[in-house]
């Protein structure tokens, strides 16, 4: 029996887009996620002043931007000069999503968001290993980690720690899919002046990541481990996150 609700793991809600708490996800063998170490959201710069507050409230003493440099520099992070909370900018996007002729941008006019995920794993392997890295050395308080709209970069991110503790992938895709959901109230209207071709950059359609995930079981049968450790990661780093995580 499926006892698992994404509704649950939700915080915030409008006060900023996509925030979710990601303990409360059936694992294998009777495990589960542990709650009440790691979050997930979209960009906090689109967070009111009271989710913020309400951020540091909840524990947050460690924020990763997955965005990329020129995100960053364009937006900013409300977080980047907090001295209560350590920062990392550690990229999953190369490039500019703001610009016109960024060539992912232009990849993505004719290819589904899950062949970008799947670009993501091949080129960006050691950058997803350096996240990782982060989970499990800074054990102080909850750590927030988050891209724009908290459905690409950081949807990924989520399934990898998912993939970790054994969740079914029915589950690992519902998670997913229900990004543009909880997003909709902010996403609809950029999606309105989006090119067709462009509208579903925007979304968190299933089949994205069905994509991602049956990749994983062609080249890694299927095994988050086999990925990380193919880029640098360590039995001992696998074992102390999957320690850190599962409950």
């Amino acid at each position: 029996m499926n006892n698992y609700n994404p509704d649950d793991q939700r915080l915030f809600f409008d006060d900023l887009i996509n925030c979710r708490e990601l303990g409360g996800m059936p694992g294998s063998n009777g495990t589960v996620f542990k709650s009440g170490i790691l979050l997930r959201s979209g960009s906090p710069e689109l967070a009111s002043k009271k989710a913020h507050e309400e951020l540091k409230k909840f524990g947050v003493k460690t924020v990763i931007d997955l965005r990329s440099e020129a995100e960053v520099r364009h937006y900013g992070n409300p977080f980047r000069e907090d001295p209560d909370v350590k920062f990392y900018n550690i990229p999953l996007f190369v490039g500019d999503p703001d610009a016109n002729e960024d060539p992912t941008m232009k990849f993505l006019e004719t290819h589904a968001l899950g062949d970008f995920y799947v670009i993501m794993m091949q080129e960006l392997g050691e950058k997803i290993v350096e996240v990782m890295r982060v989970f499990i050395n800074e054990t102080d308080g909850v750590t927030l980690f988050h891209c724009a709209h908290g459905k690409d970069r950081t949807g990924v991110i989520a399934a990898l720690l998912y993939m970790l503790i054994g969740a079914s992938r029915e589950n690992i895709i519902l998670n997913y899919k229900v990004s543009y959901e909880y997003a909709k109230h902010f996403l609809n209207p950029l999606i309105e002046a989006k090119a067709d071709n462009m509208k579903h950059t925007l979304r968190s359609d299933a089949h994205n990541m069905e994509i991602l995930l049956d990749y994983f079981d062609k080249e890694y049968d299927s095994s988050a481990e086999t990925f990380l450790m193919k880029y640098g990661m360590t039995k001992e780093e696998l074992d102390a996150l999957k320690a850190r995580i599962t409950a």
